[in-house]
């Protein structure tokens, strides 16, 4: 098992680990609040920790069949990651603050560039991930 195959097995079973907390502080919410509603953004930390940790399995298998150096590999893993962990605590951040139900009504770094690294990161690493499961799987190219 390489360092990336590691490394996104590891960042599974954390964003699980962290929707489970999320979960908790989603409950102590709805249990404090008059509406008995939690925050906007814990439930959304919530349910995408549980969402990113299931994509980091998806990506975990995909590398299973990459034919590209593990260099590439830890790229195209890490960066996808690297920002779903930054989203999740973004997410906690605003919620255990509970100042807004939009994070985008006021443009900032964050919410341009910071959005378009994303994008960058995120479709990009799955993507060469699901082309080189593509490749070795249809297209006969050789595992790494």
């Amino acid at each position: 098992m390489n360092l990336a195959l590691k490394i996104t097995l590891a960042a599974a079973g954390i964003f699980l680990f962290v929707g489970m907390i999320g979960g908790i502080l989603k409950y102590r919410g709805i249990m404090r609040s008059p509406e008995h509603c939690a925050p906007v953004y814990i439930d959304i930390a919530h349910r995408a920790a549980l969402m990113y940790s299931f994509a980091a399995l998806v990506m975990a298998e995909l590398l299973k069949y990459s034919p590209f150096s593990d260099a590439v590999q830890l790229l195209s893993s890490c960066a996808p990651l690297l920002f779903f962990a930054i989203a999740i605590a973004q997410y906690f951040k605003l919620g255990l603050a509970n100042q807004t139900d939009n994070q985008f009504r006021e443009r900032n770094f964050s919410t341009t560039w910071g959005m378009l690294l994303l994008i960058v990161a995120e479709v990009g690493g799955v993507g060469m991930l699901l082309f080189g499961f593509i490749a070795t799987q249809f297209l006969g190219w050789p595992l790494a």
